[in-house]
Order: C-alpha cells, then structure tokens, then sequence
C-alpha cells in the first residue's frame, strides 16, 4: 500500500463521475471480460464515453436494478467481471435480494457502485438518499463494503477490484469531495489509513466525513487538543487491529460517517471495541432518520454531519475519558 496524502482543506478538481467513466474505459481496454451494466442512468453516472467505445460491453437494463442484479450475476457465472452501476439505495435496498442470492450466495464475482451517498443525493431527496446501504450490505456473507474518500481512491479501487471474488460494494459520489490523497495513491482493502496522529482521542471516519474529521483535528490542535485520524475506507472487512489500537493508545474514539449510526461503521468499530478494550466512545452520523431534499451543505448541518459536530463529540468523549 502506497499512498501520499495531499490534504489542504480544498475541493477536487475532477469529478467522481468523470474518474468512473474514464476508469472504467480504461479496466476495459485491457481486459476483455469487463462489463459495465447500468440502471438508465449511464449521463448520470459518467459511462457514456464507455458505451460510445465499447458498446458490446456496455448493458443499460432500464430501471430495472434487480434484472441489472441477476444479468450481473450470470455474467459472472461464465467467467465475465461485471461493475454494475445505480444509485445508491437502488444499488442497495431496491435489488438487495438479488444481491444476496444471485451474487452473495451463489458465489459470483460483481462490483455493485452505489453512488451519491447519503447527503450527497442532496436535491434528489428522501427516497434516494441512502443512509442504510452499508448496513444492508455488511449482513451479507462474504461481502467488501467500500466507502470512497476522493476521485484518487475511487480510481485505484476500481482497478484493485476487478479480480477480487463475491460480491463487492463501493458507495461514492458523482460530484467530489475534499481532495485528500495524492495521484497514483494504492490502498489495501481491510487497511485503514492514518491520516493523522494524535493522542487525546482519535476519529475513525469514512467517505465525506474524512475531510470534516481533518478539518475537526485542526481546529482541536489550536485548542490544545492532539486528535488523531484515521480513514476506514474499508467498512468490511474492518481493520480490527487499527482500531483496537486507536482505543488503547487513545482511550477515547469518535466514529463518524455519512450513514445511519445503525448498521454501517459507527456499529462495526462498535462492535470490536465493546469485545476487546471497552473505552468512551461517541458517534457522527445520521440518527436512525430519513433523508430530505436540499442542497449538500444544508444537509450536512441538518443531520450533524460536520466538522463542528465531529469537535462537540470529540470534546464530549474526551469528557468522558476523564470520568470514566
């Protein structure tokens, strides 16, 4: 795993949308077994130049992401290695059978892209806004559950993944986050990144809350406060012994995603650390709620999906940690 982390505070210059297409194009060009399926939505998600330069290769199934779900499946099962491509609660909870029996249990190989998750739906609203697709996705056997940090990340695990067997599930964005890794980065699926040192507390954050957490510990160091960030990109299978070590070296630890507290990392970390060092822990994310429509930085507020959340919690924990 090599990586160069290149956090300033600033915005991505490229889309996730664009990286997708142009990435996917390129996985095709050298290997001939790779398929990209699509739900209606190939403008949408940034295919089209891939149907325009391989067009026996690219499949739109209509909105119809349970058949998208199977005719991926019986790709695989002849030897092909399909991406199939919705959004993220189509991607998700609309086809979740199908994933779970087509893919999942009949041991086939697909790379389910769940896209504009969480608060990135924005506009589009409650009924696309998926705050439970990790969730869904962890409970199935065997799964990777991926949550994508930057337009770098979502480029090189494409390409990690293609040869990688069962079902696979990467949720990102079209639009683009805070840019945090450097061009040419590589990243080990079940390795969690450490972004930043501390000692006080640490965060463990994935997906847009990566950049929020770095903007947290930099207003904390100005307070006095050493915070730690870790980057979990890979919800399953979690790094357990990153974060066993953040709560022994730390004592205190905020999980922070953009997903429902219930199901997704704020569980997973949860679950490792109520069964090996029980220590203070608090948590950001969306709470047990439904989405709504409204521009991306209305909702990160409306639902505490912020840096400024991420420093209410941390000095919250950290209170904790001295009572406790």
């Amino acid at each position: 795993m090599a990586y160069s982390i290149i956090y300033n505070g600033s915005d991505e210059k490229q889309t996730h949308k664009e990286v997708f297409g142009k990435t996917m194009v390129e996985l095709a060009d050298a290997d001939p077994d790779v398929i990209c399926l699509d739900a209606d939505l190939m403008n949408s998600s940034g295919l089209v130049k891939f149907a325009a330069s391989h067009p026996m290769r690219a499949i739109n199934c209509g909105i119809q992401e349970a058949n998208m779900i199977g005719v991926a499946a019986g790709l695989s099962a002849v030897g092909k290695k399909p991406y199939a491509h919705s959004f993220g609660p189509f991607a998700s909870r609309r086809c979740f059978d199908q994933v779970f029996l087509s893919v999942a249990y009949s041991q086939n190989s697909v790379r389910i892209i769940g896209s504009d998750a969480g608060v990135t739906a924005a506009y589009n609203g409650g009924t696309h806004m998926p705050f439970e697709d990790m969730a869904l996705m962890r409970a199935v056997p065997g799964s990777t559950v991926i949550d994508i940090t930057d337009a770098v990340m979502l480029r090189a695990i494409l390409k990690s993944v293609k040869d990688r067997p069962g079902l696979t599930y990467i949720r990102s964005t079209r639009k683009s986050f805070k840019a945090v890794f450097g061009e040419g980065s590589e990243f080990e699926i079940g390795k969690g990144i450490l972004l930043r040192d501390g000692k006080d507390a640490a965060v463990i954050a994935s997906g847009l809350l990566v950049g929020e957490a770095m903007q947290a510990a930099e207003v904390l160091e100005k307070e006095g406060i050493s915070l730690r960030v870790v980057n979990m990109f890979t919800v399953k299978p979690l790094d357990q012994e990153l974060v066993i070590k953040c709560a022994q070296e730390t004592g205190a630890i905020v999980v922070a995603e953009n997903h429902n507290v219930i199901g997704g990392l704020c569980s997973a970390v949860a679950d490792v650390i109520v069964r090996t060092c029980p220590i203070p822990m608090e948590f950001v994310g969306v709470n047990d709620e439904f989405g709504e429509v409204g521009p991306q930085d209305y909702l990160m507020q409306r639902f505490g999906l912020t840096a400024a959340a991420i420093v209410e919690k941390v000095k919250a924990v950290l209170g904790r940690k001295r009572t406790e």
